[in-house]
This record gives C-alpha cells, structure tokens and sequence, in this order.
C-alpha cells in the first residue's frame, strides 16, 4: 500500500507491522485534517510563517505524514486541486527546513570534509524540493562518468595509477600522468558524451542545478566546474575553484604544490570544453586585465555563494514569475550561510513587503537590520510604518466579500467563475477567477494600461484571470471571449480558487464559491448552452 515507504526499513529490524500500518494510517488522518484547514484559513492570504506551526510540532513521524502528502499529489485525475495546492505548499516547506537544517551541519564541518558536489546538490535541493534529488544519486551518475573516463586512460596507459582500486584516495604526483586524466576526462565528457556550455540559453536557472546539468548536459562555467572537479579528484587530480571574474575557472598546479605564483598554475575552462588557459588567456577570455587576487584559490562556502548569487541575480530578472519564488529561495540560502548581511536582509524585508506576505517577519527582519546598522534608520523607519498599515488593515477586514449577481449594478457581468476564455487581443488562454462590475484598479494603472483607448473604457466589467504563462491579469469584458476549444490553465495557483477541472471548466472550491455564491449555476448553464450544442 505505501511501497515508497520501504527504505525505511531493513531486513534486519524487527518490526511491529501492526503498530506501523497504524502510525502511517494515524498520520494519513492527520495530513488530510490540516491539508483541509489551510483552504479556509488561508484563502485570502499568503501562508504565514506562523501558518506551519502545527506541522512544526506533528505528533507523527514525519516520513508518514510527508508521505501521505505525496499520496495527495500523486491523486490521479482533475479532482481534488486545492488538496493538492495546500499539500504541496506544506511538503515545499517540510523539505526546506530540512535542507536548511543539511546545509548549515554542511557548512559547520571542517573544509576538507566540505564537498563541492554535496554543496551544489544542496541548492539544487532547497530550489527544487519536490523534485526527487539526492547526493547518492548524482554521486553515482558522477561514478558512471569516472568510469568511462576509465575506460578511456586503459586504452592509452594500462598501468596508469588512476586504474588502482583505491585510486582517488591518493592524489597522483606526476604531472604528466595528471595530464593523461584531463585528456581521458575532455575525451570523454565533451567528445564521448557532448557536454557542452550553454551559452544560447544562459540565463537558464536549469544550468544551475547539478541533476539538471548532468540530465541535459549542458551548464555554466560554475556548474560545469563543479561537475569536471569532482571527476578529476576522483581520479587523484586535484584541481581547484577559482572565483574568477564573469567566468569561473580551475587551476590545475604545474609547479611546487601550494605555490602562491599564479604563473605556476594552468586554468581550465570547463564551459569551454576543459580548454587549458594560461594567465594571459583568461584575461583574453573576459576581455579585460585583473589583478592577481583572483586567481586565488576559494573554499566551498565561496564557491556556493558564487552559484547562490547567481540564482539570485535570475531571480530578479524573472519578471513573469509573479511570486518571486526562485528570488525568494536563493535569498534564503543566503542568508542561510551569511544571516547579518544587511543588503540581502533589506531585499528580502523589501521583497515581502512588495508581496504583501508575512508581516510579521518583515517586522523581524527589520528589527535585525537596525541592530547591525543603525545607519539604515531612514529605510527601516520607512517600512516599519508602512507594514503596521498592513497588519491594521488586515486586522479590520469583516471578512469576505460576497458579490450575488441579483444585485443590479452587477447586471452587465456576462461571464461566471470557472469557465475557460480567450484574450481577443493577446490571444492568451485563461480562467475567470473573479469579477468587478466596472475597473477597481488605481488612476495611475487605467492610465498605464491605456484602458481609456477601450470602446467602453473603465465602466465596463472586468475580471481577475489566471493565465496560462503563470502570470495572474485583469482583462475588460469587450476583450474577453469564450474559448472554443477549453483545456487546463497550467498555473501554480489554480489550486487555491478551484477544486476540480470538468474537461470543458472550472469548478470553484468552497472558499471561492462563498464569495460568488450565484456563479456556478450560471457557469454550467453557459458550458451546456455553449459546447453541447456544438457552437463556435
């Protein structure tokens, strides 16, 4: 029945299977008891920080209940979407407090128990935490590549010391043995396996994430890096990360180990296909002299706040995605490895507060800041006032909304909740997830969006819609038609509105069906009038 839940257990234990099947039903109860409190509680609002504490404190085992949140996710069909909208917000913040709790045990080791691979495979998983990433697995994908690089020295040196069983445990002095490993190593992974970097996609955050490099074969210089690293010490190389300025490098040591000579080393470029570089070449490379500094070896921490700080500055330059989340993780790794940095605490209490989620914290945030620097009074000052307006209003709201459509300022509304429409304009897919009867947005907006130039201008319907890109827009009436062939809008919230897709619309969840009570009717009887009879 819970087959995933196998590596659990070993041969050898001796188990109370009774005992566990009613642990994991227990659990199943109690995931499904709070996956179905979050939709009332958290409708009209992000989840709060605070809104985890139950789950914080579960009275289970924590790999049953994340379990049956997999359960949820994996229900088959188009049923069920807010369970699995809330189930997945719970499991995202389930596994990233414990990557958080991996990477800070990491960081506190000694550096030479530091490897650079577990370091990128622990932001890969903090970015993408339901996906199924672990340091085992990309260890043996990395094994698999070491081998056929193998493979490929027994052709040219047989007695290669590489080849011993135990190889890699002892660093090879030789350098030109070390230079038949590089050779073996080019040969194989940009030749043999065609690895490459990605320069016509390369503001990709794929080409960040170490699974996703070793699956598509391509990366950046920083990813690569790590990859052609981790392969050259497993086959008694040593190679070393250099920060290098727009384009991380390795420098391999031709002279005495250790020197301080940046003569004495050569640079790899492993975006450049494991191209071997002297001082003047990597100068050539970015197109301008650099000093002496940056040629300097960097430790693990550097080399994951160098791959952080570029999925950060992604994170900016993502302008569809709405919720800032990959801005929002690479801050919390971060910080995670620096807590008092005032400029990435400032972003993040920013990046809240332009969000207008979690007030609480941004007030903590602040509060930190101010103890730090002290000079940052102005701006801190700032925002303190303003996220106390937000924590009184949201204190004085009476509840929802209902919007009845008897009501006679609502009688130009054409089109209900649920159902799948066309822009006419932009010829974008959509879902109607709720309506004004005439545009609530601001002056300044109506202006920017050029709203006048409309036959009907502001004094006409509009409707919140979710759309296929992502993205969440309010589109006027008279631009707004019914799509004739309707499908899924493949959106990240579209759980948080809707319960279940019919195959032709949308049918509201509870909590949205509170605030249009009068909608569903009109929506079914539009799909029957519309798509039965085989019009448009």
């Amino acid at each position: 029945r819970w087959p995933s839940l196998l590596k659990y257990y070993s041969h050898s234990d001796g188990v109370s299977w009774l005992e566990e099947y009613k642990a994991r039903h227990n659990a199943g109860l109690e995931a499904q008891r709070i996956v179905a409190s979050f939709s009332k509680r958290f409708f009209s609002e992000h989840v709060p920080c605070d809104g985890f504490s139950d789950i914080e404190t579960l009275g289970c085992p924590s790999h049953f209940f994340e379990d049956e949140l997999m359960c949820i996710l994996n229900m088959e069909g188009r049923k069920g979407l807010t369970w699995k909208y809330y189930a997945k917000k719970i499991l995202y913040f389930l596994r990233q407090q414990n990557i958080l709790k991996n990477l800070k045990e990491y960081l506190q080791r000694p550096t030479e128990r530091q490897s650079f691979l577990e370091g990128a495979v622990l932001i890969d998983q903090y970015c993408n935490p339901l996906s199924d990433i672990c340091l085992k697995s990309v260890q043996a994908q990395v094994d698999d590549i070491t081998d056929k690089v193998r493979k490929v020295l027994r052709t040219k040196n047989p007695r290669h010391p590489s080849l011993a069983s135990k190889a890699g445990e002892v660093l090879i002095p030789e350098v030109e043995l070390q230079r038949q490993v590089l050779d073996a190593m080019n040969c194989v992974l940009y030749e043999q396996l065609k690895y490459k970097g990605n320069e016509l996609d390369y503001y990709n955050s794929l080409n960040s994430y170490i699974h996703q490099v070793l699956i598509r074969r391509t990366g950046i210089p920083i990813s690569l890096s790590v990859l052609y690293l981790t392969i050259a010490r497993q086959l008694g190389v040593k190679l070393e990360p250099v920060n290098f300025p727009s384009h991380f490098l390795l420098r391999w040591c031709q002279g005495k180990e250790g020197s301080t000579d940046i003569f004495d080393y050569t640079y790899i470029d492993a975006f450049g296909k494991g191209k071997q570089l002297t001082v003047k070449e990597c100068e050539y490379l970015i197109g301008h002299h650099v000093t002496e500094e940056f040629y300097g070896v960097v430790t693990s921490k550097e080399v994951l706040q160098r791959m952080v700080g570029n999925l950060l500055n992604l994170g900016k330059r993502e302008s569809t995605d709405q919720s800032y989340q990959l801005l929002r993780d690479s801050l919390d790794l971060y910080l995670a490895m620096y807590p008092d940095n005032v400029q990435h605490l400032m972003l993040q209490a920013r990046l809240y507060f332009h969000l207008g989620i979690w007030p609480e914290k941004v007030l903590d945030i602040l509060q930190h800041i101010q103890a730090l620097d002290p000079s940052q009074h102005g701006a801190v000052g700032y925002l303190v006032q303003h996220t106390l307006e937000h924590i009184e209003r949201r204190k004085e709201e009476l509840g929802p909304e209902v919007k009845h459509r008897s009501d006679e300022k609502h009688k130009e509304v054409c089109f209900s909740i649920g159902l799948i429409m066309k822009h006419k304009r932009y010829g974008y897919n959509c879902v109607i997830y709720g309506w004004d009867p005439a545009c609530m947005m601001g002056h300044e907006w109506i202006r920017n969006m050029n709203v006048h130039s409309l036959p009907h201008g502001p004094h006409q319907p509009f409707y919140n819609v979710l759309v296929e890109d992502g993205s969440c827009r309010y589109a006027a009436q008279e631009n707004l038609e019914y799509n004739s062939e309707p499908r899924e809008i493949p959106h990240p919230d579209i759980g948080r509105y809707f319960s279940e897709f019919t195959g032709i619309h949308y049918l509201a969840n509870t909590e949205l069906e509170i605030r249009y009570p009068e909608d569903l009717e009109l929506t079914r009887a539009t799909v029957q009038k519309i798509y039965s009879s085989g019009k448009e």
